[in-house]
């Protein structure tokens, strides 16, 4: 579903991806750690173009990610994302922050739309508050509508971008149980996180990365049991005595 052969992105002189070499298979979750600065939100937002690469090449079920205009529109509709912040219209209610895309991109009827954002509320535990605007929600309640927003559009795959960063403890739990949902669901999913136990239940695949590199991915049992690299076992002997 999504394939990276021989990236490379600099910010100047900052060599920020190196060699990425990943295929990620059609319903597979990949979830991607590893210590600030290593390049991971990098990697997950350059599969839809919000950071473009010098050199390589993203391809997305098959298709040669675009460099610009109608056709990669189009490929990021085919994208679903999910940031740190939450990026919700503040004017607008939670039903309508999540039909928006569907009715002005995909060109569903408002009834159509309305009916499945209905049905993705309920998925993601908060049709309840459908009728609300974003700042009468809870910070994980907020990140949930961003999510159903994501799903509104029918995406073939799904990133996530830290997605529980900015979330109070007890928020965090709500969100990744959404994201734990959807990953036994089958949806092919890209996550750059920080939860290892998130990493632990749902990922199919865990990728390392340090400095710019995919130094290490395996099983979740294994890498958190049996780490290879030295990088991988001073950052989990940092991270799992805490």
């Amino acid at each position: 579903m999504v394939s990276m052969h021989g990236v490379q992105k600099w910010f100047g002189d900052l060599h920020v991806l190196q060699d990425i070499e990943l295929d990620v298979a059609r319903g597979e979750v990949v979830v991607v750690i590893g210590p600030s600065g290593s390049g991971k939100s990098t990697l997950c937002r350059a599969i839809n173009r919000l950071e473009t690469i010098q050199e390589g090449e993203i391809r997305v079920d098959g298709n040669v990610l675009p460099e610009e205009g109608k056709e990669l529109a189009g490929l990021r509709s085919d994208v679903g994302m999910v940031f740190q912040s939450f990026n919700l219209f503040a004017h607008k209610t939670v039903l309508e922050n999540v039909t928006l895309g569907p009715i002005k991109v995909r060109k569903k009827s408002k009834a159509e739309a309305d009916k499945r954002g209905m049905e993705l509320l309920e998925r993601v535990g908060i049709d309840s508050q459908a009728s609300k605007v974003p700042s009468q929600l809870s910070g994980g309640q907020q990140q949930r509508v961003a999510i159903a927003r994501a799903l509104a559009m029918d995406p073939k795959v799904m990133l996530f971008d830290e997605p529980t960063s900015a979330l109070d403890p007890e928020m965090i739990k709500e969100v990744l149980d959404t994201m734990v949902d959807l990953a036994k669901g089958g949806m092919t999913m890209i996550v750059v996180t920080h939860e290892m136990g998130f990493a632990r239940t749902a990922a199919d695949r865990v990728l390392f990365m340090a400095d710019g590199r995919i130094v290490e991915e395996n099983t979740p049992d294994e890498f958190f049991t049996n780490p290879k690299s030295d990088r991988a076992k001073d950052f989990l002997a940092k991270i799992l005595t805490h």
